[in-house]
C-alpha cells in the first residue's frame, strides 16, 4: 500500500457523525415556482472541506460529507478534450503543481479570461490524460500551512468522479449527498469550443439527477448561462443565480438590478435561488464590524427564491472585526457567532469551507 492508498484507506474516517437525509426540497409539487420553507438551513462544503484538506479534490469532498455537509461543491471547467474537470479556475498554477513540472513548462501562456488577462497554465491547454498525471495543492498555502501536507497527494478530478463518490458516499453513510456544481466562465468556455452546458446537463442525466426533486443545485454568476440551461437545454433540476459586487461577465445588468425586488420576480421565472456574496445578507458596518440584515432574504422569499450565501471561513481574515479572536489573520475566530447571525437572519443554506462548524451551528440553532 503507497502513501496515496494509506491516505485514502484510513485518514479520511476522522468525521463527526452526520445528519438526517436531506429529503425532497421544499418546491418538488405541481406548482414550478419554488417555495422558501422553515426547514433548517443547508450546510454546502465549499470546494469540499476546503478548510481542511486541498479544495476541489475527492478527499476533501468526501471529508466534508463525513462531517455532515448536505451538499459538496465542485467548479466545474472544461479539458482540451471536453471533459468537464473540478477546478476552482481553469489557470491552474495555484490549486496543481503544474508549475514544478518541466514536460509542461511551454504550455505557459497569457489569455483574457471574462475580460481579465491571466498569466498560467490552462485546463483547456490539457487532454484529461495530462491534467490527471497532475497532482492538487493547497491553494492558500499562507493562510492554511497545515493543508500543505496533503500537497501532491490527489488528482484533478473529473466530474463524473465526483458524482460517482456522491453516489457512493450516499450508499455508505446512509443519506442523500447533494451536488452544487457550478459552471465557471461558461461564455468563455463556449467562445474557444468547449461549452459547459452540454457536458453538465449529459452527466446529470447519466446519473438520474436532472429531476426537480433531484439534491442538485447548479450555479452560476451569469444568467444567460443558467437561462440557455433552463430554455434551450431544458434542465429540471434547481439553478441558482450567483451575485456579488459588480456587474457580470457579458452583462449589461449589474448584480445589484438583478437583486432588487423586481430582478428576484424575473430571476423567480427561471432559477429556484440565489446564491449571494454574504455581506449582501448582512452588511458590514464602516468598522468592519457585523451590521444588520438588509432586505435581501426577505424579498427573495417574497418571489419565491431560496437564499444560500458565500463564503463563511473560519479564520480571522475573513470574519467581521467583532468577531475575530486576537490580531493573527490565519487563527480561527467566532464562526459559529457568524453562522448563527445568518441563519437567525433566515438564510436556507450557506457555503462553507468547515463543514463541521456549520453543522454545529446549525444544530446550535434548532
Amino acid at each position: 500500500m503507497d502513501r496515496r492508498e494509506l491516505f485514502a484507506a484510513g485518514a479520511l474516517g476522522a468525521a463527526v457523525a452526520a445528519p438526517a437525509l436531506i429529503g425532497v426540497p421544499a418546491w418538488a409539487d405541481d406548482d414550478d415556482r419554488p417555495r422558501p420553507s422553515s426547514r433548517r438551513p443547508l450546510v454546502v462544503g465549499h470546494r469540499g472541506a476546503s478548510g481542511y484538506r486541498p479544495e476541489h479534490t475527492l478527499a476533501s469532498y468526501e471529508l466534508a460529507a463525513r462531517m455532515g455537509a448536505d451538499f459538496i461543491e465542485p467548479d466545474l471547467v472544461s479539458t482540451a478534450d471536453g471533459v468537464l474537470v473540478a477546478r476552482h479556475e481553469n489557470e491552474i498554477s495555484g490549486t496543481t503543481d503544474v508549475a514544478s513540472r518541466p514536460e509542461f513548462t511551454a504550455r505557459r501562456t497569457t489569455k483574457t479570461v471574462d475580460g481579465l488577462s491571466v498569466t498560467g497554465w490552462f485546463t483547456e491547454d490539457f487532454t484529461l490524460a495530462e491534467l490527471k498525471t497532475l497532482r492538487a495543492v493547497e491553494r492558500l498555502p499562507a493562510v492554511r500551512q497545515r493543508n500543505t501536507v496533503y500537497n501532491g497527494l490527489f488528482e484533478v478530478p473529473t466530474f463524473t468522479e465526483v458524482l460517482e463518490l456522491r453516489e457512493r458516499l450516499s450508499r455508505e453513510l446512509r443519506r442523500e449527498i447533494g451536488v452544487y456544481p457550478e459552471t465557471k466562465h461558461p461564455t468563455y468556455f463556449a467562445g474557444i469550443g468547449l461549452a459547459l452546458e452540454g457536458p453538465l446537463v449529459a452527466a446529470l442525466r447519466r446519473h438520474g439527477l436532472d429531476r426537480r426533486d433531484a439534491p442538485v443545485f447548479v450555479q452560476s454568476f451569469e444568467a444567460a448561462n443558467l437561462r440557455r440551461l433552463r430554455s434551450e437545454f431544458r434542465v429540471k433540476a434547481p439553478l441558482v443565480f450567483l451575485a456579488g459586487a459588480g456587474t457580470p461577465f457579458n452583462d449589461p445588468r449589474p448584480y445589484a438590478d438583478y437583486l432588487s425586488p423586481a430582478g428576484l420576480a424575473e430571476l423567480a421565472t427561471f432559477v429556484q435561488g440565489i446564491g449571494p456574496e454574504k455581506t449582501m445578507v448582512i452588511a458590514r458596518l464602516a468598522d468592519g464590524s457585523l451590521g444588520a440584515p438588509t432586505p435581501l432574504i426577505a424579498d427573495a422569499h417574497q418571489a419565491g427564491l431560496k437564499v444560500h450565501p458565500y463564503t463563511f471561513r473560519a479564520e480571522n481574515q475573513f470574519l467581521p472585526v467583532n468577531l475575530r479572536n486576537g490580531t493573527v489573520p490565519t487563527e480561527y475566530g467566532r464562526l459559529l457567532d457568524e453562522l448563527a447571525a445568518y441563519i437567525a437572519a433566515g438564510v436556507d443554506g450557506f457555503f462553507t469551507d468547515n463543514a463541521d462548524l456549520g453543522v454545529l451551528a446549525r444544530s446550535l440553532a434548532a
